[in-house]
């Protein structure tokens, strides 16, 4: 765990404390990573009432009157718990629980699970993206097997934060690589991008499709169209 800093509770806002325990480990803190380990107890209810302050400075900044118009009056807090608590919760809270299981049976065929839905956000502008998400899994006899329903949560848990979708993807293979270690691994994403529906050149048709595969998927071109065959095109 990381240690402690000096700085005594009341002498910087509680995101400076945090970023300090980050930075005197010399650790990164982007949109898309977790800092969960940096966060004390009690410090998610200090940062939401930071989160809150400022974006109270910034609906007063736009010159919305939120004293007055019963519809703004507790927005700020609203869009606060909504960053924290669930959009951008990936940043703020630990992975979640994974039991994982020995492969006695020795498979070592192919496990696809899909489509999952996926929901994110643009870190350029913070706008939705929304899409789904296919994993396939070339385990052997060495591999740790997980439940089903722990793909949808550590897919989850990985996409709620700020990112773009190639890295994205990318972090997602990293985390079923370390927690299976299969022979292989495949993960396809198709999302719309909000940032491109709703600003921009406003084009509501457009999808991103990437891939990351590793080990056996990368090697075996068989194996890559045998996965990659057995998910539904994409609609039109």
């Amino acid at each position: 765990m990381p240690s402690k800093t000096n700085l005594p509770a009341g002498a910087a806002l509680v995101s400076e404390r945090i970023k300090a325990r980050i930075q005197a480990r010399k650790l990164r803190f982007f949109a898309n990573d977790n800092i969960s380990a940096f966060i004390e107890p009690g410090e998610m209810d200090l940062l939401l009432d930071e989160v809150s302050g400022k974006m109270k400075s910034l609906l007063d900044s736009l010159v919305i009157d939120t004293e007055n118009d019963h519809n703004t009056q507790d927005t700020a807090r609203r869009v606060a718990k909504m960053y924290l608590n669930e959009v951008f919760r990936g940043r703020y809270q630990p992975a979640p629980p994974v039991t994982e299981f020995p492969n006695v049976s020795h498979l070592n065929e192919l496990i696809l699970v899909g489509p999952m839905t996926v929901r994110s956000a643009c870190s350029h502008h913070f706008c939705p993206i929304m899409g789904k998400i296919w994993i396939g899994v070339m385990p052997n006899e060495h591999s740790n097997l997980i439940g089903l329903s722990k793909y949808a949560r550590l897919t989850e848990w990985v996409m709620s934060r700020p990112q773009i979708q190639e890295e994205a993807i990318t972090q997602l293979a990293d985390l079923l690589m370390d927690k299976m270690r299969p022979d292989g691994l495949a993960v396809v994403m198709e999302a719309d991008h909000f940032c491109m529906h709703w600003r921009g050149v406003k084009d509501t048709e457009s999808k991103m499709t990437n891939s990351v595969m590793r080990g056996s998927f990368l090697k075996n071109s068989a194996l890559r169209l045998e996965f990659l065959s057995l998910f539904p095109k994409r609609s039109t």
